[in-house]
């Protein structure tokens, strides 16, 4: 049987193979990309294990926390004056950080840190989802602790591995540290601009205060320092600061962290933002930076870093006081010598932008002095100036407060003291709030008090503005002191045999060419004339030249130099001439209250301090002053009847002699005395009563004439009793008993070994002549007027020198 053949079929006519559905084929590829990441995630997984993770820093830095702290100077009373270092930062404890600081911060930086574990999914994917809607980088996803593992370990460089280390570690400090620890580190550590680190140093700088006084606003301000430091800064930029405050403060009512009623106080708080240089409320530059220097010269630069803390003996209180009257006395001086014209004048452009720029950038370069603030001028006329300060207010001027200008606004006013649009003016504000034109002073001054008890600083001031002028006049001038100086000769005569009612001679003397060596000279009295015979307390009083030399000329000058080292005057800074009767010779402030001191404690030489103990960071006293005190006889420099016999002549030249203005103060216990130099370069007053010694001085700082009216009582002395108005206010008045060793007589004082008939009775008269009139029976102290008794041969000294001395016996009282 034939089989029958197979035909086969075409390849294109069979049937199609059933094709794998679409949804079969999204599963496995959305199951291999799956299994892809998982293989990734492992791998990346791996890496963190095996490599990343052994490569975490230790967290040592932040478990036993040791940030660089610079130094801090401080008042006796707890008040901070001065900061140096590279970084401001102070150092406080989770437990001392206001509420309001801590909310604000958490609503703006991670409101949910106590929720999470170090990373914040949440708020990533929040960060996320904001990013995605307005297509850019709005917001991040750091949380507060990866901030700090980022500022401590970390580089700024935007990187994954740099994020992916942020978050290992993030886990890291999280699994060590509690929350409020990881916050307390984050307040400190963080960078807020202006060199300050942490909100305790930048509520200090930022505001002036301690950060336990800050405000609901204020701490909304700091709270928005972080994201940009140089972008936020109130300083800088205080409109955008502004903003972001607002916006800081709406997200804490949203969080429910404030309510309404605080809300809406804090949006109308008007913040008062200090500018650099303003942070410390009390005006003591000079201290700081004596301060500083004190101690670099023993730490070095271990200062800048160490955390120590400086408690120096000023007073807060004397400090303003004496901050103040010498700026008010400098002022009177400005004042009495008239306007001198616009610090700077630039032409302003007509275009709006570039004259407000050019304004700016001019001001800028005229920082504020203290309530005196710059201004350019916008128009100007006798009636009217218009200005503009800096923080871009106006300010008009007008009626009295024109009157100190009145010369720059004339028509005939000279090119550089006329004011016009374009010109840069002081103005301040007087007690109503009204402006007036004033100017910056070109003469300087200082004031130092001491307590003469123990030679402890209570405040120093050692020029009008150390922003401006940084030289220390209270102990790096040295000037002549004048008449000041001449207690200091009565002082040395007392122990020559002298008495206050040692009658001497105020008549002429005159010295010849061959006795000076140079060219023949008169000294005269300031004001001239001579009053003849007078007491030496009267002489005292009155300030006499002449008998100052009569007085120098008995004794001799080089006892005289040899006597006043007992104060602490160097002898050769006074030589042995007859001018150091006048305050030839050099001091400073600052030794000068040193040796007023000694008539004002009974006769003890204290040596003046500032730094009464230092501390470390963590308030561990590592140095205490421990001074010698008035009653030790190590330290007596004169005999107890010296100071209270020139205590007894000063407190004449107090309320009946130079300085009685004085009076004013209506005490009994004040003693003190004038000096004005040659030429009135230099005015002084130093004065004291027994817990409390002041010295003022003025002039320039390259000596010129203050004016030919211008005496120590006129210029110091007001400082004086400014300062002294305030600092003995509610000190009981203090009287001295007299002493052994001391004997009353004829109405005045003597010591007991030098009685009247004993006692230099006459100087400088053609017969010795007892205070009573009698013939004296003690010794004749002076030759006849015109004569010079033989002195010994003084070095040799230049013609300069020897012109200089000359000079001298021109001194005013």
């Amino acid at each position: 049987m034939a089989s029958t053949p197979q035909t086969e079929t075409p390849r294109d006519k069979r049937p199609p193979k059933p094709r794998r559905s679409l949804w079969l084929r999204l599963t496995l590829w959305f199951a291999g990309l799956i299994a892809a990441m998982v293989v990734c995630g492992a791998l990346l997984a791996g890496y963190i294990l095996v490599v990343m993770t052994p490569q975490l820093p230790s967290l040592d830095t932040i478990v036993d926390y040791r940030p660089k702290i610079p130094l801090r100077i401080y008042t006796a009373d707890d008040i901070q004056i001065g900061e140096f270092g590279e970084e401001r930062r102070n150092l406080v404890r989770f437990a001392d950080i206001p509420d309001v600081m801590k909310k604000a911060v958490l609503a703006i930086e991670d409101d949910r840190f106590y929720q999470h574990g170090g990373v914040d999914f949440i708020g990533i994917f929040r960060a996320g989802v904001a990013n995605f809607a307005r297509g850019g980088s709005a917001q991040g996803a750091s949380t507060i602790t990866m901030q700090v593992a980022r500022n401590f370990f970390l580089s700024s460089e935007k990187t994954y591995t740099r994020k992916i280390y942020e978050a290992l570690l993030a886990y890291k400090i999280e699994s060590r540290l509690t929350k409020d620890q990881i916050l307390e580190l984050y307040m400190n550590q963080i960078y807020l601009g202006e060199r300050a680190y942490g909100f305790a140093s930048a509520a200090r700088v930022y505001f002036g205060k301690d950060l336990k006084d800050i405000t609901l606003a204020e701490a909304a301000m700091l709270a928005g320092l972080p994201k940009a430091p140089s972008a936020y800064n109130p300083i800088v930029n205080y409109k955008r600061a502004r903003v972001r405050q607002e916006y800081i403060l709406k997200r804490m009512y949203d969080l429910g962290y404030i309510s309404k009623s605080e809300y809406d106080q804090a949006i109308a708080q008007e913040l008062v933002v200090r500018g650099l240089g303003s942070e410390f409320s009390v005006h003591a530059g000079y201290v700081a930076e004596m301060v500083r220097q004190l101690l670099y010269a023993q730490f070095k630069d271990e200062i800048y870093t160490r955390g120590l803390n400086v408690y120096t003996t000023i007073n807060s209180a004397d400090q303003e006081a004496a901050y103040e009257a010498l700026r008010a006395g400098v002022m009177a001086y400005e004042l009495r010598h008239g306007y001198r014209g616009p610090e700077a004048n630039i032409d302003l452009p007509a275009d709006q932008d570039e004259r407000e720029q050019l304004i700016d950038d001019t001001l800028v370069e005229h920082p504020d002095s203290g309530d005196m603030v710059a201004a350019v001028v916008l128009s100007a006329s006798p009636q009217q100036v218009k200005s503009v300060l800096l923080n871009g207010d106006d300010v008009t001027v007008t009626g009295d407060g024109l009157r100190f200008a009145a010369a720059g606004l004339s028509a005939k006013a000279q090119p550089k003291q006329k004011i016009r649009p374009g010109s840069v003016i002081r103005v301040t504000q007087d007690a109503k709030h009204n402006w007036r034109i004033v100017q910056m002073p070109d003469i300087e001054a200082a004031f130092v008090s001491l307590d003469p008890q123990n030679g402890a600083i209570r405040s120093l001031v050692g020029g009008f503005d150390f922003s401006r002028n940084k030289f220390n006049h209270v102990t790096q001038a040295w000037r002549q002191p004048g008449s000041s100086f001449k207690p200091f000769i009565y002082s040395a005569a007392l122990e020559k045999g002298f008495a206050p009612a040692t009658i001497i001679n105020d008549a002429p003397l005159y010295f010849s060419a061959a006795q000076t060596g140079g060219q023949p000279w008169e000294p005269k009295n300031y004001g001239g004339g001579f009053d003849g015979p007078m007491p030496m307390r009267v002489a005292l009083m009155r300030s006499r030249n002449l008998v100052s030399i009569r007085i120098l000329q008995s004794i001799t000058p080089g006892y005289a130099q040899k006597f006043i080292g007992r104060f602490g005057f160097e002898a050769d800074k006074h030589p042995a001439y007859l001018p150091m009767a006048l305050g030839a010779g050099m001091v400073t402030p600052l030794q000068m209250a040193s040796a007023y001191a000694v008539f004002a404690n009974g006769g003890f030489r204290v040596n003046p301090f500032i730094v009464a103990r230092i501390t470390d960071s963590k308030g561990n006293v590592i140095m205490e002053e421990k001074p010698s005190t008035a009653g030790d006889e190590s330290i007596r420099a004169i005999s107890t009847r010296n100071a209270f016999i020139m205590n007894s002549m000063l407190h004449d030249v107090a309320t009946r002699g130079t300085a009685a203005k004085t009076n004013v103060l209506k005490r009994s216990d004040l003693a003190g005395k004038t000096g004005t130099t040659n030429d009135s370069h230099d005015a002084w007053f130093a004065g004291y009563q027994s817990q409390l010694v002041g010295v003022a001085w003025i002039g320039f700082d390259q000596p010129r004439n203050l004016g030919d009216r211008e005496t120590g009582g006129g210029l110091a002395l007001p400082i004086w009793i400014d300062y002294m108005a305030k600092a003995l206010r509610g000190v009981p008045e203090s009287t001295r008993a007299v002493p052994p060793g001391v004997i009353q007589a004829n109405g005045d004082y003597y010591f007991d070994d030098y009685p009247p008939g004993r006692a230099v009775s006459t100087v400088g008269l053609s017969a010795d002549v007892a205070p009573d009139g009698s013939a004296a029976m003690g010794p004749s102290a002076g030759p006849l007027p015109g004569h010079m008794p033989a002195q010994p041969s003084p070095a040799p000294v230049d013609r300069q020198e020897r012109q200089r001395i000359l000079d001298m016996f021109n001194n005013k009282p």
